[in-house]
């Protein structure tokens, strides 16, 4: 099992004025990897804030992966990349740009999305962006690769290149 964190950056879901509906893709699409959401927060779009709840879901909760929603983009109060990139100890550059290449063949605004995704301790912390559908198309591409990257982290695994059945 996958022990997962959502937060979502929305001043206007926080302030219960928009429904958080990518959560809920996210809840109902993580749990075909075996994953269950464990903690969730749904929080304005402020740096400190943003920071201060990753830490406490990877630090504090030991998740294994923490999905963030929100915040991505160019307004001035996106800063979820920001506060992603304060915590994390090592980049992970080919998730994010994995979902920008494909979200590119679906809109050519996908690459003005900045999500970021890195490793805090032993959680990988993935940005999304905040539209359900864009959450939808870009966790169509990562989730496949996902299960493995925890095992990674955990240590459940030493040998990470791909066998072919005649090599064995």
């Amino acid at each position: 099992m996958i022990k997962v964190g959502i937060i979502t950056a929305s001043d206007k879901g926080f302030q219960g004025k928009r429904k958080d509906e990518s959560s809920e893709v996210i809840k109902r699409m993580i749990e075909k990897i075996g994953g269950r959401v464990e903690a969730y927060a749904i929080l304005p779009d402020e740096k400190e804030l943003l920071q201060e709840k990753l830490i406490d879901f990877c630090d504090r909760l030991g998740l294994d992966l923490v999905l963030t929603t929100g915040g991505t983009g160019f307004s001035p109060r996106d800063v979820t990349p920001e506060a992603t990139q304060a915590v994390v100890e090592r980049l992970v550059p080919g998730i994010s740009e994995a979902m920008r290449r494909e979200s590119m063949k679906k809109t050519p605004r996908a690459m003005l999305t900045r999500g970021i995704s890195g490793i805090r301790g032993r959680t990988l912390i993935v940005n999304l962006p905040g539209s359900p559908k864009a959450v939808q198309e870009c966790l169509e591409v990562i989730l496949p690769a996902i299960p493995h990257g925890v095992e990674v982290l955990r240590g459940e695994v030493e040998e990470c290149a791909l066998v072919k059945p005649e090599q064995k």
